[in-house]
């Protein structure tokens, strides 16, 4: 994908999992932050990651109630980071549900395994587009 391009939400929303996947590994609170082209993290991204992070037990919980067969100890790292940025951005955000999901399934095409698309296609899509069945 040609890097000038990109949709600068793509790009942030990309960012954010690349820290969270880093941050499942090692805890870097109190460190610069760094994305991956050496830069230091807004405040923004700051703020989302701590907001993220402080919401994961919540985010973790709407993934294992459509997903019970699928402990959060055992989802693909890559995949827990991506089902954690855009459940996040869906109950803080007002972006629409299909382009959410559109969004978490490309970057699981781009960061995750073969099956990594599906899953998060499965899981929120139940979630997300459930929740607007509901409200209707």
């Amino acid at each position: 994908m040609n890097d000038s391009i990109v949709d600068p939400r793509h790009k942030k929303r990309m960012s954010l999992v690349q820290i969270l996947f880093a941050r499942g590994f090692n805890d870097i609170i109190g460190q610069d932050k760094i994305d991956q082209n050496g830069a230091t993290l807004n405040a923004d991204h700051d703020e989302n990651v701590e907001a993220i992070l402080k919401s994961s037990q919540e985010l973790d919980e709407m993934i294992l109630s459509v997903a019970p067969e699928r402990p959060v100890k055992d989802i693909n790292r890559v995949d827990l980071a991506i089902l954690r940025v855009i459940l996040f951005e869906a109950n803080n955000k007002e972006t629409p549900k299909k382009v959410l999901i559109n969004e978490a399934v490309e970057l699981a095409k781009e960061f995750g395994t073969e099956s990594s698309p599906k899953f998060v296609n499965g899981v929120l899509g139940k979630l997300l587009i459930k929740e607007d069945n509901d409200l209707k």
